[in-house]
């Protein structure tokens, strides 16, 4: 899946303990009722953000990711992300491309959330 818009903002990167790191972006949909929309960039993938800046058009290659938990008092809860994984410049005439090499994430990825 990909999403296309212009960068709204951008979060500063966190690193945990366990070594797991983590960005966020907002993109600004550019249709009839825009959506801004939080992607997540995990690992290694944070670095894809390095060169992107508010304002930019970029397309961004998205995976749909959810979760169960169960809280304390044995609730089960589910939780959704949205994780880029690749991310082109989408405007006009240019061709600066920023993209990941492997567009698959394993269940491993997933083993150092900090949650």
């Amino acid at each position: 899946m990909e999403i296309i818009g212009k960068v709204k903002k951008l979060f500063e990167s966190q690193k945990f303990d366990s070594g797991f790191r983590k960005r966020e972006i907002v993109i600004t949909t550019e249709e009839p009722y825009p959506q801004n929309i939080l992607i997540e960039f995990i690992q290694d993938k944070v670095d894809l953000l390095e060169n992107i800046r508010p304002k930019d058009k970029i397309k961004v290659f998205i995976n749909i990711r959810g979760r169960e938990w169960t809280n304390p008092e044995g609730v089960i809860k589910y939780f959704n992300s949205i994780q880029g994984w690749k991310i082109e410049d989408y405007s006009p005439g240019s061709s600066k491309k920023t993209s990941a090499i492997s567009p698959s994430l394993s269940s491993d990825d997933f083993d150092d959330l900090p949650f």
